[in-house]
């Protein structure tokens, strides 16, 4: 694994060790651990169906058989496309069981982006659903598969569900099915320094970039932000967002959960009546959203006023929450807010459930380890004032040192001393909370001045009857212009209306917009953020 990507330098990863942040256990030997230590309590619930530790235990072993008879062995990297089930978890142990690779991807991914991960993975299989949300995943597949055989060996495909007319593919339950009953599994030699799983990059731009994660990284990750969420063996943690998506499995997400001995309940869709029903019915304790999702859950918690008792802390992250809508979330469905903001890459910042209401509404938490380190700089590499904008750099002991199979652009994405360039421009306050101002490529050019889109996209969201905004700059020939993309209750304002209001709240003028386009809806990526780059292809085409 060595030459696949950069790791950690021998001296940092000793010092990791010995300090205690990396434990030297594997997620395979993880899992036999629990069932030991919480054999009866609840482990997983999808719908009807529940696991005991004891039988999550016992269902990798089983699944782990099945993969190894099948022909995956330690180091095989299987790509993963499935919605929330409890077959993702089962399959997630089972490969770590024998040693091979989960790479996780989302359920609106499509075939550029498929065909993408399964080359530059080498993925030897790819598992997905039969259908979801309306969608056939099954004939992605084919088609991926179609285009991939000038490849030496094709991934094979595996479908949870109905393989329908597809020969060549096989059926997770079948799998299961035709191993051997009778086989015991001997865990794989597998080193906590070894490769565990591949996440995708989660930028909106171009295809992603595969971020290798260790057991004794990702481990460490799960773990110090399950302490952070105080998760223990009472938590209920609900799955909503997909589970391949690294901030639902690991921060502290499914996996975090695991560690504490805790529930993990998984939600098969994202709307707010699903997840109510799901909070009353389980007893569930904690929840992730990302910020598009907040509203609705506002909306329709005014409507139907459930009683949700058990339900303690509301996580948000993926992108920047409005001071605003995190004010309405805790003073509404009286919870406590809690802002994440983290990166497929390692560095994760929480709020503290105890920040003052000044800190939670206002910023995107602090890193989550005392090991942490990060620099504010600027464009030339230079470290700014606390409070001043610039680029946050990272690294330290679940935070990457390079991409896999991408040694090109990991001159360029890391400093020559292990700092990752996170693109994400930052104020870093005195307390060590950092305050999102945007992306270092989200920022719009005005005649030579720069802003960050974010910052006019909040006073956009304030304009009466705006329920979301998104502010794109769209090259022309002379300049770039700013397009307000805005989902609004009534009649949009009118550029000129929006530049008279947001001149009333303090912002400059050459923040204001050119251009107002009203939509149905801001469309996403497949991790949840608004797809920028959709948004301005529709106007410039």
């Amino acid at each position: 694994m060595a030459t696949t990507h950069p790791g950690w330098p021998d001296a940092d990863a000793r010092r990791y060790r010995r300090e205690g942040y990396w434990r030297g256990m594997t997620f395979g030997a993880l899992s036999r651990q629990w069932a030991v230590s919480w054999p009866r309590r609840t482990a997983l619930v999808d719908s009807d169906r529940r696991w005991t530790y004891a039988e999550l235990d016992a269902a990798a072993d089983r699944l782990g058989v099945a993969l190894r008879q099948w022909g995956i062995r330690g180091g095989d990297r299987v790509v993963v496309q499935l919605p929330n089930c409890a077959e993702f978890v089962l399959l997630w142990f089972a490969l770590q069981r024998i040693g091979g690779v989960p790479v996780h991807t989302m359920p609106g991914h499509r075939k550029t982006e498929i065909g993408h991960v399964l080359r530059s993975s080498g993925a030897v299989a790819y598992v997905v659903a039969d259908r979801h949300g309306r969608f056939d995943y099954r004939e992605l597949a084919a088609e991926v598969l179609g285009d991939l055989a000038d490849c030496l060996t094709s991934p094979r495909v595996v479908v949870v569900g109905d393989t329908g007319h597809h020969a060549d593919f096989v059926a997770f339950d079948d799998l299961l099915r035709d191993s051997s009953s009778s086989a015991e599994i001997a865990d794989e030699p597998v080193d906590s320094g070894d490769l565990a799983l591949l996440l995708l990059s989660g930028g909106t731009t171009g295809l992603p970039k595969l971020v290798p994660r260790t057991h004794d990284d990702y481990l460490y990750n799960a773990a110090a932000s399950a302490d952070v969420a105080a998760l223990d063996g009472d938590s209920v943690y609900l799955a909503v967002l997909p589970i391949g998506f690294n901030f639902t499995f690991a921060c502290p997400g499914a996996l975090g959960t695991l560690c504490r001995g805790g529930t993990v309940v998984l939600a098969r869709d994202a709307s707010p009546q699903t997840a109510f029903e799901l909070i009353a019915r389980e007893g569930v304790t904690i929840t992730a959203l990302s910020p598009p999702l907040v509203p609705h859950w506002l909306e329709e918690f005014r409507t139907s006023l459930p009683e949700l008792g058990s339900w303690r802390v509301l996580q948000v992250g993926g992108a920047r929450l409005p001071d605003e809508v995190a004010r309405d979330a805790a003073s509404v469905m009286g919870v406590t807010v809690q802002q994440v903001f983290g990166m497929a890459e390692g560095l994760l910042n929480m709020t503290r459930l105890d920040d003052p209401v000044r800190l939670v509404t206002t910023t995107q938490g602090r890193p989550i380890s005392p090991a942490d380190e990060v620099m504010v700089v600027d464009e030339a590499g230079r470290p700014v004032l606390d409070g001043q904008v610039g680029e946050l750099l990272t690294r330290g002991p679940y935070t990457v040192r390079g991409y896999y199979r991408a040694e090109e652009h990991n001159r360029t994405a890391f400093t020559a001393d292990g700092f990752y360039r996170t693109g994400d421009l930052v104020r870093l306050l005195p307390s060590g909370h950092l305050v999102v101002v945007g992306r270092c490529k989200d920022q719009i050019n005005r005649g030579g001045e720069k802003f960050a889109a974010v910052e006019v996209e909040e006073h956009l969201a304030a304009y009466p009857g705006v329920k979301a905004a998104a502010l794109v700059g769209v090259s022309d020939d002379l300049a770039e212009r700013a397009v307000a993309f805005l989902v609004c209750s009534g009649p949009p304002p009118s550029a000129r209306e929006l530049a008279r209001f947001l001149a009333d709240r303090g912002l400059a003028a050459y923040k204001a917009p050119d251009r107002v386009v009203a939509v149905a809806h801001l469309p996403m990526t497949a991790v949840g953020k608004v797809d920028k780059k959709s948004l301005a292809r529709s106007v410039s085409d």
